[in-house]
């Protein structure tokens, strides 16, 4: 009679297990998204009659809620359109500046000499750990003081202060992988410092400086509190997640507008998530060629 060894055993117990917990892993984190999207596109009194509904028939679909959402507040809509303008440029400007600041940043940390080198990195993830609730009163104070609070500039900026700390710590890990020898080579065959950063270290950086990108893009994205604090009392420059909150709090916005209006808050990250992944891998290997 033959014997199954333990190694046989542990390997068909995992194949059977493993897809059953992917799947379960799946069920849990794709069912939210599934139901919210289906609540968006499901005429109101179908849903009163039927909230546990968890498809759409063809004669229910519509997508009135989404015209609710993205007219203009003009024309009686909830002026969403609006609102992603407005985040995507506070988003994107604070990925463009707080890289600008971070990438050389955290270059010098990783790279050059100088007194306190070694504490810095620990003050700079210091600082991001503060709750943000402590910043958010100074900042409330100096920017009404200054005449900023209410514009998206000086949400701006606000995200930038933010973010830079902790991207500098984690850009600054990644430099720390690539081997100084590949830039000394660069100086020996006649590249200055600038010259051998630009060439050699930040194109194998450059995974690394997408998903901080990514990162970064995120937090601005669906950041709330600032955003409460700095543009409650000018509408005309609210981010999208403040006007979902606003959404959410009326009791005369109904259900299926609520759901419609966070598919949009989520689609775009989700797309930019699936495009950034592809380009992440893309990326890794062109560095490494070119090093």
């Amino acid at each position: 009679m033959s014997t199954v060894s333990r190694d046989a055993v542990e390997r068909r117990v995992l194949g059977v297990l493993r897809p059953l917990f992917i799947a379960f892993l799946l069920l849990i984190t794709l069912f939210p998204f599934y139901y919210m999207v289906v609540l968006s596109f499901r005429p109101l009194q179908s849903l009163l009659q039927e909230p546990g509904q968890l498809w759409i028939s063809p004669s229910e679909f519509n997508i009135d809620t989404y015209k609710d959402v993205l007219r203009s507040t003009d024309d009686g809509g909830q002026g969403f359109l609006n609102f992603m303008k407005n985040s995507f440029l506070v988003a994107i400007g604070t990925v463009v500046l707080s890289l600008l600041v971070a990438v050389p940043g955290a270059y010098a940390v990783s790279r050059l000499e100088f007194f306190g080198r070694r504490q810095i990195s620990a003050v700079f993830l210091g600082v991001y750990f503060f709750p943000a609730i402590l910043l958010a009163i100074p900042l409330f104070v100096f920017f009404t003081r200054i005449e900023q609070r209410g514009t998206l500039t000086g949400l701006l900026i606000v995200y930038v202060a933010q973010v830079a700390a902790v991207s500098i710590y984690m850009l600054r890990n990644y430099f720390d992988t690539i081997p100084a020898s590949l830039e000394e080579a660069a100086a020996i065959d006649g590249c200055s410092r600038l010259q051998a950063m630009w060439h050699v270290s930040l194109p194998l950086a450059l995974p690394a400086i997408a998903s901080n990108a990514l990162f970064v893009f995120m937090i601005a994205w669906n950041e709330f509190l600032f955003a409460l604090l700095f543009l409650l009392e000018k509408r005309q420059n609210w981010t999208v997640s403040l006007g979902l909150s606003q959404l959410a709090g009326s009791i005369e916005v109904p259900t299926t507008v609520l759901m419609a209006g966070s598919v949009i808050l989520t689609v775009p990250i989700i797309v930019l998530f699936f495009l950034s992944e592809r380009w992440l891998a893309g990326g890794l290997t062109a560095g490494a060629e070119k090093g």
